[in-house]
């Protein structure tokens, strides 16, 4: 691109480079906001344009644009909304807390786009005027918060809880093939009694699908929009259906359930619909560590650490060890996770700074959360291909450590009772010998006994190993 054209706006005249579709409210945004490099993503944008496009189809409905006007906006609002013209938002996340510069940079893109349409100029504002036409009925304090309601709710149905399904499947998998192997359980970091690799598994799997549900029930108050609201809730300026007539187009737009706030206040004001979505990413997250963690121990080693599971190699190695193979799946895994946690103190910092009539601190508010939808949602996906699908069990160090744990004597709880247990076990640790050793030289356990009673893959059912129970 080369030149520039000179546009008018109230505070005077503005050079805007030659060839892209924003206007000076966004130009000057430009050169104030010079504020890092974070910009919204791509379902943001897509959310802008979904909007504006549901606006100009509801103010057609309603009457309060005419169709030649009404019909460029809706167009040029669908190719915003098919992320054709990403290129022409250029404002970083960092501006007015209010989104307002987000709003004005879509209303004069539109406006231009369908300006181009009818063969007219840019920044011609005739026959189709940012503000009064693409913005009709409309404010930066509701048009905003809208975005952010329909970008996360597009966010978590279409692509975060999509990728969970999949880590959620892959977990379960390996719990229902690794079912009947019988390992070592551990608590405090310590041996504790046998339990199956299936059931550690399933485990993980449970909780990525209770994170699945807490999004799910969060998703009731992002479908309610906050549209209508215009400048402080009352909806000054707009159409006395036009909430509900949005609603019906936005929900047509992306078939998902949208429906009017009853107090489009509510939602302009506070954010607490955000502060519920990013408390269920938060919990997601901390699932998500332990999960990561724990396969990351399990699988140490591979001939020092617990390596009961054996890591799948990447075909990554380190700098100085020739072949060593890390967990990097994990290590990604749980650094996404500790970004989420702290994306969720900002929402809740952020949330809590509502004062009066509007929250202005909705830019960093819809980033956060988008990022942690997106971050958890490639990691999630990746751990479940990259790692958990390629894991292998180490059979052979499983059966060791189960043979080898003096915590098999928990078993002999109801047969002698815990002290004699208790003495069992710290004879075997204390003198170097096994537990089935110890447990004869007591002299309350014969070696037939200790074999009938001490079978670890009966100890990981309820009640065979109580006295009749078939133990």
């Amino acid at each position: 691109m080369s030149g520039t054209r000179t546009e008018t706006d109230s505070l005077g005249t503005v050079e805007i480079e030659e060839g892209r579709l924003w206007g000076p409210q966004t130009e000057r945004a430009r050169r104030l906001f010079r504020i890092g490099t974070e910009r919204f993503p791509p379902v943001l944008i897509r959310a802008v344009g979904l909007q504006k496009q549901a606006a100009a189809e509801a103010n057609l409905a309603l009457g309060e644009l005419p169709e030649a006007i009404a019909r460029p906006i809706i167009t040029a609002a669908a190719d915003v909304a098919a992320n054709g013209l990403d290129e022409h938002f250029p404002l970083p996340v960092w501006q007015t807390g209010s989104g307002t510069q987000t709003n004005m940079n879509a209303n004069e893109v539109i406006a231009n786009r369908a300006a181009q349409l009818l063969g007219r100029p840019l920044a011609s504002r005739d026959p189709i005027h940012p503000n009064d036409h693409v913005n009709r009925g409309q404010s930066s304090n509701d048009s905003f918060p809208t975005v952010m309601h329909v970008a996360a709710a597009i966010a978590v149905t279409e692509r975060l809880i999509p990728a969970l399904r999949h880590l959620r499947d892959s977990l379960a998998a390996r719990a229902e093939d690794w079912a009947s192997i019988v390992k070592l359980g551990r608590t405090h970091m310590m041996d504790a009694v046998p339990m199956t690799l299936g059931g550690e598994f399933a485990t993980f799997s449970h909780q990525v699908e209770n994170g699945i549900a807490r999004l799910r029930d969060a998703l009731p108050r992002l479908f309610l929009l906050p549209q209508g609201g215009t400048a402080i809730g009352t909806g000054l300026n707009r159409h006395a259906r036009f909430d509900e007539v949005f609603c019906e187009r936005i929900a047509a737009l992306t078939a998902l359930p949208f429906e009017p706030n009853p107090d489009k206040a509510e939602g302009m004001a506070a954010h607490d619909a955000f502060v519920e979505l990013s408390g269920a990413l938060n919990t997601l997250a901390v699932s998500l560590m332990k999960i990561g963690n724990d396969i990351r121990l399990l699988g140490s080693g591979p001939r020092a650490g617990l390596a009961e599971l054996v890591v799948p190699p990447d075909g990554l190695s380190s700098s100085i060890m020739p072949g060593k193979t890390n967990p990097t799946q994990a290590e990604a895994l749980t650094q996404v996770c500790v970004q989420a946690m702290g994306n969720a103190t900002t929402v809740t910092i952020a949330a809590s700074h509502s004062h009066l009539q509007l929250n202005v601190f909705k830019p960093v508010i819809i980033h956060a959360v988008l990022q942690s939808c997106t971050l958890i949602a490639d990691a999630a996906e990746g751990f479940a291909v990259n790692m958990v699908d390629k894991l292998e069990p180490n059979r052979e160090q499983i059966a060791r450590h189960v043979a080898n744990s003096l915590m098999l004597v928990t078993a002999l709880n109801p047969r002698i009772g815990y002290d004699r247990a208790v003495a069992i076990g710290k004879r075997a640790l204390a003198e170097g010998i096994t537990l089935r050793e110890a447990a004869i030289a007591s002299g309350h356990v014969s070696g037939e006994q200790f074999d009938e009673w001490i079978r670890p893959e009966q100890m990981v059912v309820p009640g065979t190993t109580l006295p009749g129970g078939g133990g």
